[in-house]
């Protein structure tokens, strides 16, 4: 049986977004013995609240470039035109993986990509949409039209909930948690782990992947764990969804190695000119497609 992964997320977390690549490399190397769970954060239900909390489109901007450099995530640098709030993002989100993981996993990827590397607003119906249409499977203007529904709220609420019960636990006791709203929450990302005979162990917010190693391994020893792909086309192979340059490299890294992302590059450069991949420039760095 497999180990059930509940993962608190929100597409507006930057931090969220930078443990992509560890996330991957998760699903890499151990596959379909681990069973997602996305349950959404809800950070903030009204822009208002990033704007009295001091935060700005400049601000939020000029931290981009921390992220980028420490964690490898593509980011844009265009000042938007005001902050969002992530609720309708959220609900977004709650509504694709209602559908399926895959389309739940693919809806997040597509905001957070367009929220950290375009000029199109989080909150804004019409991005969200667009951001959605991207996703084969995913009808991003049905989605939209049922963002406030009252049995979509219903479950949002509910998800949000789940999220805020951190108090006394060991994301907190790690001071991995937050409380901007009132109750003790988690932050993004938060990964709960199950094993099947109902035995837990959490990573409260950002880990590296060396965390969820060691909490895998004392869950389960006997889980089968698949080596790092020989080659770049390899990951191709198993991923379906498009890849920034930051996740295929850590994929690809050595165990305990930080990632050779400049190796990496060069052979997603060679397989483009040979058309076996199609390169997405995204912010300052890209996206990376198997031609079809």
């Amino acid at each position: 049986m497999a180990i059930a992964v509940t993962h608190f997320t929100d597409p507006g977390c930057p931090w969220a977004y930078s443990a992509r690549p560890a996330l991957r490399t998760l699903e890499w190397r151990f596959g379909d013995q681990l069973e997602w769970e996305i349950v959404v954060i809800g950070l903030t239900e009204d822009a208002k609240q990033y704007e009295d909390r001091g935060y700005t489109p400049e601000r939020m901007v000029s931290s981009w470039p921390v992220y980028h450099e420490r964690f490898g995530m593509p980011f844009g640098y265009q000042v938007k035109a005001g902050v969002s709030a992530t609720s309708r993002a959220c609900r977004a989100v709650m509504l694709a993986n209602e559908q399926s993981h895959e389309l739940g996993e693919a809806a997040l990827s597509a905001l957070q990509l367009m929220h950290f590397t375009t000029i199109e607003m989080l909150q804004d119906a019409a991005a969200i949409a667009a951001a959605l249409d991207q996703v084969d499977g995913l009808d991003g203007q049905a989605i939209v039209a049922r963002l406030d529904d009252a049995d979509v709220l219903e479950r949002y609420e509910l998800q949000r909930s789940r999220a805020r019960q951190a108090a006394g636990g060991p994301t907190e006791a790690q001071g991995k948690s937050a409380s901007s709203d009132g109750p003790v929450r988690y932050t993004a990302p938060s990964l709960i782990f199950t094993a099947p005979d109902g035995s837990s162990l959490e990573a409260g917010g950002f880990q590296p992947i060396e965390a969820y190693d060691v909490i895998l391994a004392n869950l389960d020893p006997t889980l089968r764990r698949r080596a790092r792909p020989e080659s770049a086309a390899a990951v191709f192979e198993f991923f379906s969804q498009p890849l920034t340059t930051a996740e295929i490299a850590a994929v690809m890294a050595e165990p305990m190695m930080e990632p050779n992302t400049g190796a990496v590059l060069a052979k997603l450069q060679e397989l483009t000119a040979e058309g076996k991949l199609v390169r997405e420039p995204l912010g300052d760095d890209a996206l990376w497609r198997a031609a079809v």
